[in-house]
């Protein structure tokens, strides 16, 4: 077994809320990502004692790979900054932000360089601890709330089974998008998989 370098090349921080009440909502597609992309590289999450997220770790052609899911509740996200330095990130680590977005369409994915918040309040919390909106971002395309129902209704709600599949799909893009990154340049990856989606 490869010994881990400290030093990692990439980490990703899927964004969510923790509990069987919130699983395969909309709001936890950046749980259901990142879960299925720990599925693709063979690792396993681990609960550090007192610490409040799980994490998966190793080596991937050489890379060492980080896999965080904060278990705080989404709107607290960015607290997970508190624990990463030195021992999960450094200068050189490349951050990549998995989430949902409602401005994508169902089953959407889009990776960005950096941006703003997208009215996101995870998204606007890891902002703020990471001190900048500069890392990259993995999306799964959520849509609009329907007429008369709420932003939170939605978010924190499950698509009704047909559209289900198509979430489906978009976690699976939105995997394979984010396994991307850890083996081509992120040009490549956003030129394939920004454009698949038009």
């Amino acid at each position: 077994m490869q010994k881990l370098k400290n030093n990692p090349s990439l980490l990703f921080i899927g964004l969510g809320n923790p509990g069987l009440v919130y699983h395969e909502t909309r709001h936890n597609a950046g749980f259901m990502v990142i879960d299925k992309l720990v599925d693709k590289l063979s690792f396993k999450y681990k609960n550090p004692f007192f610490k409040n997220y799980l994490v998966a770790q190793g080596l991937f052609q050489n890379q060492q790979i980080v896999i965080i899911k904060p278990m705080t509740f989404m709107n607290n996200s960015g607290l997970i900054f508190n624990y990463l330095p030195g021992k999960y990130i450094n200068n050189n680590t490349k951050v990549v932000v998995v989430s949902d977005n409602m401005d994508l369409s169902l089953g959407e994915c889009r990776i960005k360089n950096k941006g703003s918040n997208s009215s996101h309040n995870g998204m606007s919390s890891i902002i703020n601890s990471y001190g900048s909106g500069d890392f990259l971002r993995v999306y799964v395309g959520v849509s609009k709330p329907a007429e008369g129902e709420t932003v939170i209704s939605h978010v924190l709600g499950k698509c009704e089974e047909s559209d289900f599949l198509v979430f489906q799909k978009g976690i699976e893009r939105a995997s394979n998008a984010a396994y991307s990154l850890i083996t081509h340049d992120v040009q490549r990856v956003m030129n394939e998989y920004n454009r698949r989606n038009n």
